[in-house]
C-alpha cells in the first residue's frame, strides 16, 4: 500500500475578506473531491485572508498510479485562476 500526501500553498489573488476566502477555498476542494476521488483539507493560514495551504492524501497499491493522481491535481489547481501556487511538496509513506 503507498500513501500519497502533498500540501499545496496557495496565494488566493482575487480574496479581499475571509468570507471570500472560504468561498473559494471551500471551491477548490469541493471540484478536488469530486474529480480525483482524494481527501482534501485545508491545513494552514486559517485566520489570512489571501494565503492558505491544502493538503491531499491519495492511497493505492503502486507508487506509480499514486504519483499521477497527484501531479494531476496539482495542475489542476495551477490552473485554477483565481489562485497561484507558492509551493507544493508531494511525500509517499
Amino acid at each position: 500500500m503507498v500513501i500519497g500526501v502533498c500540501r499545496i500553498d496557495l496565494w488566493l489573488m482575487e480574496s479581499n475578506s475571509l468570507k471570500c476566502k472560504r468561498r473559494t477555498v471551500r471551491s477548490i476542494i469541493d471540484q478536488l473531491k469530486a474529480r480525483y476521488n482524494v481527501s482534501v483539507a485545508e491545513v494552514d493560514h486559517h485566520e489570512l485572508w489571501q494565503r492558505t495551504s491544502i493538503g491531499i492524501a491519495c492511497v493505492g497499491n503502486q507508487k506509480q498510479y499514486v504519483d499521477e493522481v497527484l501531479q494531476t491535481v496539482v495542475r489542476s489547481v495551477a490552473n485554477n485562476a483565481a489562485t497561484e501556487i507558492t509551493n507544493c511538496t508531494i511525500d509517499f509513506l
